[in-house]
């Protein structure tokens, strides 16, 4: 089965490295969930620590990936500074930004016909 929805040869090598990017991300998330499963499930203490300390790996993984897409892929860099390491309650910050699912600050979704 192809992780493209569209044909590869259509597709950039730009475009194929973000979906190599994505997909590791998905993986990462998915490995986090998995061992946060097995540790509450676990009841043999050394192998909850081999498995909690597994987990933060995959988090540190996930995190690197996310700095490479906020680094090379547009829209990552402006969300991640919008909604990341703020003190305001994440489902007020559309309200306070502006940002109300994809709509710009007029209320707008930005299309045209021009």
């Amino acid at each position: 089965m192809s992780d493209y929805h569209e044909p590869t040869n259509e597709l950039s090598e730009k475009t194929r490295d973000y979906a190599r990017a994505l997909h590791t991300l998905q993986e990462e998330v998915e490995a986090i969930d998995w061992y946060r499963q097995r540790v509450d499930a676990s009841h043999d203490e050394s192998l909850v620590g081999i498995m909690q300390h597994n987990m933060h790996e995959e988090m540190e993984h996930a995190c690197m990936t996310l700095e490479w897409l906020r680094r090379n892929m547009e829209g990552w860099d402006e969300k991640m500074k919008t909604y990341l390491f703020t003190d305001i309650p994440v489902t007020d910050i559309e309200e306070d930004t502006g940002d109300k699912k994809g709509q710009d600050s007029n209320g707008s979704l930005g299309l045209s016909d021009k």
